[in-house]
């Protein structure tokens, strides 16, 4: 699920209007999935089943050795594709497997986004990985010693209640806005201000 550029632009403004209430950053992402990589489960399924056409063949059929090995190749490669679509690849992970993927790649973007580089160490991020259905906000040391994580709480609820009706630009938007009030809070704007990330969503 892509946002179109009405939303992005939305998502956009957002964030800045809540820069100007604050001396903290605030830098979104979205994910499409946080699991891309985890093929090995995907591998040892279509292998395992692929390794007993042979055998099911064997005792209901007359087919040559050739062609069951031919067929055992095909019945893998199909399973192998099926299985690596995101939705089913990321059906068969354990939910603490696809929480701990989604968390990793959280912390990656943490840094690729260059949040801790903020003067002050007041940035934030606010992830969402979508096929995991995983939401989370970060806070560089500057913040998290003023703001324990516990207040994200309702930021992440909100983000997670509007993913699963399909609207992700308003979580996201609900969510700023709920950071941006405690941003406001502990570390309020002083004027002198420039923000050093770029006001928008990331979409990876």
């Amino acid at each position: 699920m892509d946002l179109s550029e009405q939303d992005r632009a939305r998502v956009s403004a957002t964030i800045h209007a809540n820069e100007a209430r604050t001396s903290g950053e605030i830098v979104c992402v979205l994910a499409q999935t946080s699991s891309a990589h985890a093929t090995a489960l995907p591998v040892l399924v279509a292998a395992v089943l692929a390794l007993a056409v042979p055998w099911l063949l064997m005792a209901f059929t007359a087919m040559s050795l050739q062609l069951m090995l031919s067929l055992q190749v095909l019945v893998f490669l199909v399973l192998f594709g099926v299985l690596c679509v995101p939705r089913v690849r990321v059906a068969l992970l354990p939910r603490a497997t696809r929480r701990a993927l989604a968390h990793r790649v959280a912390m990656e973007q943490f840094v690729i986004r260059g949040i801790a580089r903020k003067k002050g160490r007041t940035g934030i991020l606010i992830f969402v990985s979508l096929a995991e259905r995983y939401a989370r906000i970060i806070a560089d040391e500057g913040i998290a010693a003023h703001v324990p994580q516990s207040q994200w709480q309702a930021a992440i609820d909100t983000l997670v209640g509007h993913m699963r009706d399909g609207r992700i630009a308003d979580g996201f938007i609900t969510a700023i806005d709920t950071c941006g009030t405690v941003l406001a809070t502990q570390f309020p704007s002083t004027g002198k201000e420039r923000s050093e990330l770029p006001d928008r969503i990331y979409l990876i």
